[in-house]
């Protein structure tokens, strides 16, 4: 008897009336809700995002304020082929469709190349590694200088002949000049210019002849001829003379 009673509920209008009524307010609310939102956010409806690459920033600010759109920079860059305050970069980019109010960021160009501090490779490591470390930062490196000493191996660098050290700050877009061993004191060279002059004890030798100086035989027997003995003996009274005074 219960389950009959049952099933005949179960089966009743009125169960089945609330139960689509509740569905309908379901899905009503769900369809209000959405389409809410999209009327609140203006869903399907953007701002074509134009470009602003190669445009002053001036002019960049003005064309997005006449479109309801915000221009902010978010990074500075450095090109020669750019005046200053140039826009190098957008985001986002164009073609892109944003609300109303959105803020497009952009990068811009510097009027000076920006300074960077030369790291502490100087005979501290090698080509490899400096040229890996300097590149990264940005630096431009021009043909490397070799000089006497350990091969590849960093002994200086120079930025438009001028010696450079670790910390100085030079600007990017000049170039360095790596001063690199070529080898040489690895196979015992040493450099001219750093050794003393020894004199060679026959250089002067040829100053002098076998004709300034008189040659004597001890061996040779010397020959006295009569005059020389006469000679001899008149010598003698002479000495004889005057020790008597």
């Amino acid at each position: 008897m219960e389950s009959k009673e049952f099933f005949k509920k179960f089966l009743s209008l009125y169960l089945w009336g609330n139960i689509a009524a509740m569905v309908l307010v379901v899905v009503l609310l769900c369809f209000g809700v959405k389409f809410g939102l999209d009327l609140y956010t203006h869903h399907g409806e953007g701002i074509l995002v134009p470009n602003l690459v190669g445009k002053q920033f001036e002019d960049a600010r003005r064309l997005l304020d006449a479109k309801g759109l915000v221009i902010e920079i978010s990074d500075s860059g450095f090109s020669k082929k750019h005046p200053a305050d140039c826009v190098l970069a957008q985001y986002p980019g164009t073609r892109d469709k944003v609300k109303q109010g959105h803020v497009i960021y952009v990068t811009v160009n510097s009027p000076h190349s920006p300074m960077l501090t030369i790291p502490d490779v100087i005979d501290n490591s090698s080509y490899r590694e400096a040229e890996a470390k300097l590149t990264s930062m940005g630096f431009r490196l021009l043909k490397p200088q070799m000089v006497h000493g350990e091969k590849d191996w960093v002994y200086g660098i120079t930025c438009r002949g001028r010696k450079l050290f670790a910390g100085d700050r030079v600007p990017v877009d000049k170039g360095l000049v790596l001063q690199i061993g070529d080898g040489t004191f690895d196979q015992g060279a040493v450099d001219v210019d750093y050794v003393e002059h020894v004199p060679d004890p026959e250089e002067h030798i040829d100053e002098y002849k076998e004709d300034d100086f008189e040659v004597v035989d001890p061996h040779e027997d010397v020959k006295t001829t009569d005059s020389d003995i006469k000679e001899q003996q008149k010598t003698e009274v002479d000495d004889s003379g005057i020790n008597d005074f």
